[in-house]
């Protein structure tokens, strides 16, 4: 591959996992309780794809990554300023809910229109990474819906490790069941990868990366199109927290072996 590949990243924002998340009715559904106020940070299974993305993009000369992103722009640009120094990608946003109660078919139909909408795009040097799953949009069927509206045909799921050879094919490393990955070989562009954690480092933070992305950033960010996630026809009849249990008992004078026979009956149970 001596053009370089053309790398699009889905990812969006998602509460910072420190935070108590707190389930809300609302009259369009359900939303998390003062979720605008929350911190935010970038989905750690998209983070992963990105870093991924960026690990590839540096092997093969030509090559540049995208990142798109659907989720508010005050939240957006918040997150950027950290994640901006880490690697390098032209960011292309989507004013829109980030809500993890979001419908899986809308999500993937936004994001597939506006990949189809980047300006020198070439299909066939085109990769599309993201999260396998999501830290809010758990459906874990987005970017296959993603890939069956680009009709990407090569598509794999769970991606652990991505080598390109030197024919220019990947050897894509799959989890399966058991703890093991299955290997495949996809003979080049346009595929699809959803990732999961891979085997990358998060990369140190770069001011002079930081302040080569930011000059795009934020103009992307002003440019942002506000466009609605329909609910596609999802109802939720409730939702809620779920409940903690505790059963505490004090007893005095057992045995270790007594101790490790009443957990195991308790487990058992």
């Amino acid at each position: 591959m001596t053009d370089g590949y053309h790398i699009v990243v889905c990812g969006s924002v998602v509460p910072d996992p420190l935070q108590t998340l707190e389930p809300i009715e609302t009259p369009t559904g359900p939303a998390l309780k003062n979720e605008m106020m929350l911190p935010a940070v970038l989905d750690p299974w998209a983070a992963h794809a990105l870093y991924e993305a960026a690990n590839l993009a540096s092997k093969v000369t030509g090559s540049k990554v995208w990142l798109v992103s659907v989720g508010p722009k005050a939240k957006l640009q918040q997150v950027m300023m950290t994640i901006a120094q880490r690697v390098s990608f032209e960011l292309v946003p989507v004013d829109s809910s980030a809500s993890g109660f979001a419908d899986a078919h809308s999500t993937a139909a936004l994001l597939a229109e506006t990949i189809q909408s980047i300006a020198g795009l070439d299909r066939s040097r085109l990769l599309v990474f993201g999260g396998w799953e999501s830290a809010s949009r758990g459906a874990g069927a987005t970017m296959q819906l993603v890939g069956e509206r680009l009709e990407i045909l090569d598509q794999f799921q769970g991606v652990d490790q991505l080598s390109v050879q030197a024919d220019g094919s990947f050897e894509v490393l799959e989890r399966i069941e058991a703890g093991r990955h299955q290997v495949s070989v996809c003979q080049g562009p346009p595929a699809l990868f959803g990732w999961a954690t891979g085997n990358l480092p998060e990369p140190r933070n770069n001011p002079q990366v930081g302040m080569a992305n930011m000059r795009t950033v934020m103009p992307a960010l002003q440019r942002a199109k506000s466009e609605p996630l329909p609910a596609g026809g999802l109802h939720f009849l409730s939702a809620t927290p779920p409940k903690q249990q505790r059963q505490t008992r004090v007893v005095k004078d057992l045995s270790p072996e007594q101790i490790a026979q009443e957990i195991a009956e308790w487990i058992g149970k």
